[in-house]
């Protein structure tokens, strides 16, 4: 039995590219400098997880359309042409000379994905707020006057000029708690290209599968078909029953409706890939994969300890737990009176004399220390230390759950290759030598061709599980990057 014929993969890419860009060198040059990112994106890319050992899997194959022809029994006489294509049209895929692999594909949507636009953003926004707080205060000017009719004189004319001398490094606390707030926008940036990411993977290999379920479901039904001709044939004839001519169009209208069935998961795949890309209306291609290349055999304790340690969520929730010690710096600074400076210059019309004065003004700490503002502060250190432990434990039972999808369709997986497919080749093989033989009627082979056609087919949603749950915990469990949220 020949092998589905698959193309290689191309694997890898990196995401540090414009569309995660922060803003222009000049506009941020005085931002303070933000420590590298906890997981690199470029790392996480095409499904390549260096922590991990992934020894191969052997896989036995699958049928597809190009390589059925010469691998499933011909002693039936093949239907007319007219026949045929009226029933393999339900479920054919209209012919695209145009060809995605997967890193294609994550370039797309690095560059056209919204939400990327919108972390990026705010990751601007960030950088604007650690520039704004830091800013000295601006002086103030002002005219001034006094003694205006002394001796039937104008007076004291002049001006003043007064500033704000901020005192216990204020503004430099200040920055303290905008560049955390800076690094935690940057970490969640890159927890949304993750997502967009693990998205575009998923649906690619979603769109994988449902593109070779279309070519296994075309062949089923030209097999429905030749097998109704080749039944109503032996029925005029006067060799089988009306009860094998109905048994065969059942076959021939169920093959349909997988056919059927199989078109359209491919145009919602298909769909769903392109709205992640951030293009819904790209024209539908040929997507070029292997589903079996680079499968990771994961264990839990590595994934677990990889997603802790490298988690953008986790680094998020750390970057927080920073900006609420600097909170604490900064509302125990603030009892620390500012000093009003004022500089006058006058004129006394009077006398003829310049005058100059200074004043300073200093509030007095006695009744408001910040008590209150200090407390809030230390009471949201605690809080956000807390939160760490919750983000982690989350991550630990999300990837529980994943973890268990994953098992299982390993579990699935192996089984169909180690066992139920090659039983389902065996059982058709025997099943044709002894129709060739005279030994079985024509349904029993067309039940054995429609229960290995069906093996495959289930043979590749167990493959599409496994490639999820792999993906997703490649994807350090980030994915619904089209999801509201903040």
């Amino acid at each position: 039995m020949k092998r589905i014929r698959t193309l290689t993969m191309i694997a890898g890419l990196s995401i540090a590219g414009a569309a995660v860009a922060g803003p222009p060198e000049s506009e941020v040059r005085q931002l303070p400098p933000v420590a590298a990112p906890s997981a690199p994106i470029a790392q996480a890319s095409s499904v390549s997880v260096s922590q991990f050992s992934f020894p191969p899997i052997q896989t036995p194959g699958f049928v597809n359309a190009a390589s059925a022809s010469s691998s499933l029994p011909t002693a039936f006489p093949p239907a007319p042409t007219e026949n045929t294509a009226e029933l393999i049209v339900p479920g054919a895929l209209a012919p695209s000379a145009q060809q995605f692999h997967l890193p294609d594909l994550e370039q797309i949507a690095l560059a056209n994905n919204p939400t990327l636009a919108r972390a990026n953003a705010r990751v601007q926004a960030a950088q604007g707020n650690w520039l704004q707080v830091g800013l000295y205060p601006n002086p103030t000017g002002g005219y001034s006057t006094a003694e205006i009719g002394d001796e039937g004189q104008a007076g004291q004319q002049g001006g003043m000029i007064e500033q704000e001398i901020v005192m216990g490094h204020k503004l430099k606390l200040n920055r303290a708690i905008a560049a955390q707030e800076v690094q935690q926008a940057q970490h969640q940036r890159e927890a949304q290209a993750q997502r967009v990411l693990t998205d575009v993977r998923t649906q690619f290999y979603n769109v994988l599968v449902a593109q070779q379920k279309v070519e296994l479901a075309q062949r089923l039904v030209g097999i429905g078909g030749q097998g109704v001709n080749a039944t109503e044939r032996l029925f005029q004839a006067q060799e089988v029953s009306r009860a094998d001519l109905l048994q065969a169009r059942i076959e021939a209208n169920t093959a349909r409706i997988l056919a059927e069935n199989a078109r359209n998961e491919y145009l919602s795949a298909w769909r769903k890939l392109a709205a992640v890309l951030g293009m819904p209306c790209l024209t539908q291609a040929t997507l070029v994969g292997d589903m079996r290349t680079d499968l990771a055999v994961i264990q839990w304790d590595a994934a677990l300890q990889r997603i802790l340690t490298t988690s953008p969520e986790v680094a998020a929730a750390q970057a927080f737990v920073e900006r609420a010690r600097a909170a604490i710096d900064r509302a125990q600074a603030e009892p620390i009176p500012n000093v009003d400076m004022q500089l006058t210059g006058q004129h006394d019309n009077a006398t003829g004399d310049n005058i100059l004065g200074v004043q300073a003004v200093i509030p007095i700490p006695i009744w408001n220390r910040n008590q209150g503002g200090i407390n809030k502060a230390q009471a949201e250190f605690a809080a956000a230390k807390s939160d760490v432990m919750r983000v982690q434990l989350s991550l630990q039972q999300r990837l529980a759950e994943v973890y268990e999808r994953y098992s299982n369709a390993r579990h699935q997986v192996e089984r169909y290759e180690q066992n139920i497919l090659p039983d389902a080749q065996a059982s058709l093989d025997l099943v044709n030598e002894a129709y060739k033989q005279g030994e079985f009627g024509y349904l029993i082979l067309l039940t054995a061709q429609r229960t290995y056609f069906q093996t495959n087919l289930a043979y590749l949603d167990a493959l599409r599980q496994l490639r999820e749950s792999t993906v997703e915990i490649e994807g350090l469990l980030l994915r619904g990057s089209l999801q509201s949220g903040e």
